[in-house]
């Protein structure tokens, strides 16, 4: 017979969204029952965002010092990298964190539980567990759904674990790929791709549609790319991988529609499939209670409630932008919500960073974005090579960019490519928040000499006055 218990609320998934909400609900006296099959932290500290985070910054540096001597006159000799020690520190950076979820859980009264969940009404939820057993939750409050989402798996490219792989096994390689495919040019697939081009491998990048990481600024993606093929990168946009064959060396022959007619065979050592996400809404038991589930997504509305009372979800399960801190704020917005607290989802903006190099980071809209909605736009841009701090780190690449109504000279978007994008942004983020100006941008004393001046100089330049620009506004 199943054991059966009762708490306030049940959330299911123990990621960014899940673990946030559980710990808020924990602080706000609410009883919580947090059921994860795997191991807290979900994709994002497991094998997504902190474990690629870490493997960019060891090749980062790797880079960093076989490139001093000609620049900085800093010799090293015999740098080579230990992939094995290196994994090994990237694998204890996430045993201390998800660690710390638990220590977390435990501190705010959170009960984890390791299982199969499964909704089998509006309040009570079953769980297949670890050991084998099966016990049924009665939430008395609230169940919130907080799956997250999986990697895509292309029919033709079946994962093997070796040499045809996921970004999970794509954090977790032992040895360097003399030649790495990936197939997709978004997020993931440069991050890791250039991870390993790095380290020492040739890649090549099959890009389906006519730019890589679309919907980004192109002027920012073009930073990226001339990155990319400078350091030998092959890169093929409009093209299509379209399966592949074992040669007798052990290596893989994929074949590529390059579009127009043309194919070509592309031989290399491990082909990376980064084709995108996929939502964890199907096969919960949501639909047979009625949650309404589009082709994976969970909808909910701006406190998180699906379509029906008592059921909320968060995270990439409930849509787009599917980012670890927007999980995370939903997670919080929906604890408080169900704890009978003021809360909604009114944002301004959700910023978004890429970790390519040099990195990519965003917050609001495009210039061709307000264009679309009919906006007469004011664009700002200031570059990394005229800033003393990146020639002093040998960073130069890339700029910031600032886009204000002309009318107004209201923030509308701030846009970053170059050295430490990632934490520029939120400065950005802030701004727009606070239905910032360009004057308000432009006339905050920035410290000197450092890479946020950056942002000051582009909303002055967008006013027609930088200093140490010449100005095409003015």
């Amino acid at each position: 017979m199943a054991a059966k218990r009762t708490c306030d609320v049940v959330v299911i998934g123990g990621g960014p969204g899940g673990y946030v909400c559980s710990i808020r609900l924990g602080q706000l006296k609410q009883k919580v029952i947090c059921v994860e099959k795997e191991e807290v932290g979900g994709v994002c500290l497991n094998w997504g965002c902190v474990p690629s985070k870490a493997l960019i910054s060891a090749s980062h540096t790797y880079e960093k010092v076989k490139d001093a001597g000609p620049t900085m006159g800093i010799f090293a000799e015999g740098v080579k990298v230990d992939v094995a020690k290196m994994q090994d520190w990237k694998n204890g950076i996430v045993k201390k964190l998800t660690g710390g979820v638990r220590g977390l859980f435990r501190g705010n009264g959170v009960e984890l539980v390791i299982g199969d969940a499964r909704v089998t009404g509006p309040r009570t939820v079953e769980v297949k567990t670890k050991e084998g057993g099966t016990e049924t939750i009665e939430a008395t409050k609230a169940i919130v759904i907080a799956t997250g989402s999986s990697t895509i798996e292309i029919p033709t490219f079946k994962f093997d674990g070796k040499q045809v792989i996921g970004a999970k096994e794509g954090v977790s390689l032992r040895e360097i790929p003399k030649r790495m495919l990936v197939i997709g040019g978004g997020v993931i697939g440069l991050e890791l791709g250039m991870v390993y081009q790095r380290l020492g491998s040739e890649l090549t990048v099959v890009e389906a549609t006519p730019t890589l990481l679309p919907g980004v600024d192109p002027e920012c993606v073009a930073v990226v790319e001339k990155k990319l093929v400078k350091h030998g990168a092959k890169v093929l946009k409009g093209a299509k991988a379209m399966g592949y064959e074992k040669n007798q060396d052990g290596s893989l022959a994929v074949k590529v529609d390059l579009g127009g007619g043309k194919h070509d065979t592309l031989v290399t050592d491990v082909v990376l499939v980064a084709v995108g996400m996929r939502p964890n809404g199907g096969g919960l038991g949501l639909e047979e209670i009625g949650v309404k589930v589009e082709r994976g997504f969970v909808p909910a509305d701006h406190v998180g409630r699906t379509n029906v009372d008592g059921v909320y979800a968060i995270g990439d399960v409930s849509g787009v932008p599917m980012l670890a801190h927007k999980a995370s704020k939903e997670g919080e917005v929906v604890a408080e919500v169900i704890a009978g607290h003021k809360a909604a989802k009114d944002w301004v903006s959700i910023p978004a960073a890429i970790f390519t190099d040099p990195e990519i980071a965003m917050a609001g809209l495009t210039e061709a974005q307000a264009k679309e909605k009919g906006i007469d736009v004011r664009v700002g841009k200031f570059p990394f090579a005229a800033l003393g701090r990146a020639m002093a780190v040998n960073e130069t690449d890339g700029f910031f960019k600032v886009v204000a109504d002309k009318k107004t000279n209201e923030l509308l978007g701030i846009h970053i490519v170059g050295p430490e994008a990632s934490n520029l942004i939120s400065e950005g983020a802030l701004a727009l928040e606070m239905h910032a100006f360009l004057e308000d941008l432009g006339l905050t004393i920035h410290p000197h000499p450092t890479l946020g001046e950056g942002m000051m100089e582009a909303a002055m330049n967008g006013l027609g006055h930088a200093i140490h620009i010449l100005n095409r506004n003015a």
